[in-house]
């Protein structure tokens, strides 16, 4: 494993005179910016969530280093503090191009962040030295780092099939076309798992919402327009909480993909709204596709054909029914993305 893979731990806590401050860090090196942006953005995940704890780890992205983060959330009891309790986190920042195994396998890393957390709080409790709680943090580095390597092991082992064996040498030659694509939709369903299974065949059955907006890039080649594409996905964040922040994201988008849950019909009739956030963002006509995730579930399903056939008309924007769980429809969905934005780029094009 690269020992450059991680590239430190920040433990911090919420001080009532400074706010969120990083407390004790690995390595030591940590420049003053890095901390004092961890701290703020990993305790700020408490207070988006109106004060519970997330029982499951988030990844946050920080984008002016080039960072993401890995967070542990959690509280330490303290009679004195307001509430009784202190808001804590752990951070591990790894480089934003090695997301994708925190991604994949974020549930690996659930036992060593617990057993961390639950030291550090007892620690507290004690009053012990800083040195102790550094010491702590130094085993969840090397935790993490041993089972980075076994992963590391495994994806060299058992590499992913290559969706497109015989076609990737007819791409070379081939016209090329780059594409910004915007995965929108309300909370929990399904866009980061949309995104997972299209770009490295991978399902995350344990829900973690996004930070913001998370980015990921993949390569195709499209056969009958003899091209080369290569997506840009922005899957962002659905929570209110990043209203303000994801216009910024939709600039300069070329395509759209709105996603639903069919067994769960307020995500579909907040579809016109996320169509109308981008409209009037991007002030221009908006090309993709209505896609309506968890076909799976078919006894759970509570959104019927007319509802979405009313829906498609109003938009006119096309339909497509999609299992990230299974794969049904992933690869087919973007491909005919993929042949929508290649025509509307000639079109505009020859109209030039």
């Amino acid at each position: 494993m690269d020992e450059s893979f991680i590239k430190g731990i920040v433990y911090s806590q919420f001080n009532e005179k400074f706010g969120p401050t990083a407390t004790v860090w690995i390595p030591s090196t940590l420049s003053n910016q890095v901390k004092d942006l961890v701290s703020m953005k990993s305790i700020s995940i408490m207070a988006g969530e109106g004060g519970k704890v997330p029982k499951s780890l988030t990844i946050v992205p920080f984008p002016s280093i080039n960072m993401k983060g890995l967070i542990k959330s959690f509280e330490i009891k303290d009679e004195k503090r307001r509430g009784g309790f202190i808001d804590s986190a752990l951070t591990l920042l790894f480089s934003e191009v090695n997301d994708l195994i925190f991604y994949k396998y974020i549930t690996n890393f659930n036992v060593i962040f617990e057993e961390c957390a639950t030291a550090i709080a007892n620690l507290e409790g004690e009053k012990a030295n800083q040195e102790q709680i550094e010491a702590e943090l130094g085993k969840l580095y090397n935790g993490a780092t041993e089972i980075l390597n076994d992963l590391q092991a495994v994806e060299i082992t058992s590499p992913e099939p290559d969706t497109f064996p015989k076609e990737k040498e007819e791409a070379i030659g081939g016209k090329g076309f780059r594409f910004k694509v915007i995965v929108c939709g309300d909370p929990e369903v399904g866009k980061t798992s949309l995104v997972l299974r299209f770009t490295n065949k991978a399902f995350r059955r344990t829900y973690i919402p996004t930070i913001g907006v998370n980015i990921s890039e993949k390569r195709v080649y499209l056969k009958p327009k003899k091209a080369t594409i290569e997506f840009v996905l922005w899957d962002i964040a659905g929570r209110s909480t990043f209203q303000k922040m994801r216009k910024h994201f939709y600039q300069g988008a070329d395509g759209l993909l709105l996603v639903f849950d069919l067994t769960h019909p307020p995500s579909f009739k907040n579809i016109p709204k996320w169509y109308q956030d981008i409209k009037v963002t991007l002030k221009t006509d908006l090309f993709g596709y209505l896609l309506g995730n968890k076909s799976d579930l078919v006894e759970q399903r509570k959104v019927n054909a007319e509802e979405i056939g009313t829906l498609t008309k109003e938009l006119n924007l096309e339909y497509i029914e999609i299992s990230a769980l299974s794969g049904e429809n992933v690869d087919n969905a973007f491909h005919r993305l993929a042949d929508l934005l290649i025509t509307q780029r000639l079109k505009r094009s020859k109209e030039n």
